[in-house]
C-alpha cells in the first residue's frame, strides 16, 4: 500500500480530520538513518504528524517545521513537511537504544525526556508563526494535542503509532489529526469524547490492518464523516550538491582555507537524508576565489 493521507469533514462540518498510512516513508527514513527501534519510532511519528499538518497550509511554497528538543538520550527530533504531502527528519541521535517501558512498548517518552516542542510556520510572510510549549508526555500525540490547545487555540486530538516487525523494520506507520471547529456543539463534543477513549494507542489500530479510512471511521462513528481530499506522500529531500556548496561557502574563506591547507577533500553529509556530497581541494580552492571576487563588489 502506499502512502497517502485523507482529508475529511463530519458532523456536518462541526468536526475537520486529518489521517495518514505512512509506512513506506516511515521505513525510508529508518534505512537512510539506520535507527534504532524506538528512534524509529520517534521519527516516524513526528514524521506523520509533519506530514498532516504540511497539507493543512494552503500556499505551493509554505513550509512547515517541528523541532522537538529534550533532555533524554535521542536528544532531539526535526522534521520538515510542505504543503504538497513531503515530508523529511532526523533524529539527533539515531542509535540509541533503550528497554520497553511499563507497557512493554518502545519508550519514546524515555527517549525524548523532558523539553519543548517548536512549530515553525514559513507562510511568505515578513517573518515564519512560530509556537512553542513544554513537552507533556514526550509521547509526541499528546504534545501536539497540547500545542493546538494552547498556540493555535483549536481542540484537536493527535494520535500517532508505529509498529515494528520482530527484525527492526516498520510493520505500520500512521495516525490522525481531529479538529473541532468553534460552533460544535456540545452532544457532538461528547460522542467524540467517548470514542477517542476507547482508543488505547495507535497501533493497536493499525495493527488490525486499519487504514486512514477505517481509522476515521471508527473514530467518528455516527457523525458521518465525508472524506474531502485524497493525498499522495512521501519522504523527499530537496537537498542537491549546489545547496550543500552553498552551505559551505557560508563557512567563511578562513575555514576554507583551513581546509585547503589540510590537503584532503571534504566530505558533507544532508541531516535529512544522509546524501553525502565530496568537494574536491580544486574545488575548495575555486570557493575561496569566488567568495572573493563577492566581497569585492
Amino acid at each position: 500500500m502506499k502512502d497517502y493521507i485523507i482529508r475529511a469533514v463530519a458532523a456536518g462540518g462541526q468536526i475537520r480530520a486529518f489521517a495518514a498510512t505512512t509506512r513506506n516513508l516511515t521505513e525510508h527514513a529508518r534505512t537512510v538513518h539506520d535507527t534504532s527501534p524506538v528512534a524509529t519510532a520517534a521519527l516516524g511519528r513526528l514524521l506523520t504528524a509533519g506530514v498532516m499538518m504540511g497539507v493543512m497550509m494552503k500556499g505551493e511554497k509554505d513550509l512547515l517545521t517541528l523541532q522537538i528538543k529534550g533532555d533524554g538520550p535521542l536528544g532531539g527530533v526535526v522534521v520538515t513537511a510542505d504543503s504538497k504531502g513531503h515530508v523529511k527528519g532526523y533524529v539527533d541521535r539515531p542509535a540509541v537504544l533503550l528497554p520497553a517501558n511499563d507497557k512493554g512498548k518502545l519508550d519514546v517518552s524515555g527517549a525524548i525526556g523532558r523539553g519543548y516542542l517548536r512549530v515553525v510556520k514559513d507562510l511568505g510572510m515578513k517573518e515564519p508563526y512560530t509556537g512553542q510549549v513544554e513537552l507533556q508526555t514526550g509521547e509526541i500525540g499528546d504534545d501536539l494535542t497540547y500545542y493546538f490547545a494552547l498556540s493555535e487555540q483549536v481542540p484537536s486530538s493527535v494520535g500517532l503509532g508505529v509498529l515494528m516487525n520482530r527484525d527492526n523494520t516498520v510493520a505500520q506507520a500512521g495516525g490522525f489529526i481531529i479538529q473541532l471547529m468553534p460552533y460544535t456543539e456540545e452532544d457532538v463534543i461528547v460522542r467524540l469524547e467517548e470514542k477517542l477513549k476507547q482508543v488505547t494507542s495507535v497501533t493497536a489500530l493499525l495493527a488490525r490492518g486499519m487504514s486512514p479510512e477505517d481509522l476515521l471511521q471508527f473514530l467518528l462513528e455516527g457523525m458521518e464523516p465525508e472524506i474531502t481530499e485524497t493525498i499522495p506522500t512521501e519522504f523527499a529531500c530537496n537537498c542537491s550538491r549546489e545547496r550543500v556548496a552553498k552551505a559551505l561557502l557560508s563557512v567563511g574563506e578562513k575555514a576554507l582555507n583551513e581546509m585547503i591547507a589540510d590537503g584532503e577533500p571534504v566530505e558533507m553529509k544532508c541531516h535529512f537524508c544522509n546524501s553525502a556530497y565530496t568537494f574536491s581541494v580544486e574545488e575548495l580552492k575555486e570557493m575561496v576565489m569566488e567568495s572573493g571576487k563577492r566581497t569585492e563588489k
